[in-house]
């Protein structure tokens, strides 16, 4: 399976909050970030701290302003994030 997201991408977190475990920052929630690189397929922490089964899935290094994650600062900050934390950058439909 292909990855959907490739480097140059504009990417949205999910701004869901989970009553359950996520990898997925507070603070990263909703901002909008560039897709660097995809860092391989592994499995989806949020459902394995569950015991649920979960199938290897693409990880990105998505680069975010520090502006838009915490309204100041003149540098940026990469977090890896599973694909299904994301969508492109303006699709309605969001988590």
């Amino acid at each position: 399976m292909a990855e959907l997201f490739r480097p140059g991408d504009q990417v949205r977190a999910s701004r869901s909050d989970p009553p359950h475990h996520t990898r997925l920052p507070r603070y990263a929630r909703g901002a909008t970030g560039t897709v660097l690189e995809c860092q391989g397929r592994h499995p989806l922490p949020d459902r394995r701290a569950r015991q649920l089964p979960a199938r290897p899935e693409p990880v990105y290094a998505v680069r975010f302003a520090a502006r838009d994650l915490f309204g100041d600062g003149d540098h940026t900050v990469t977090l890896d994030l599973w694909e299904s934390y994301l969508r492109l950058a303006g699709l309605e439909g969001m988590r």
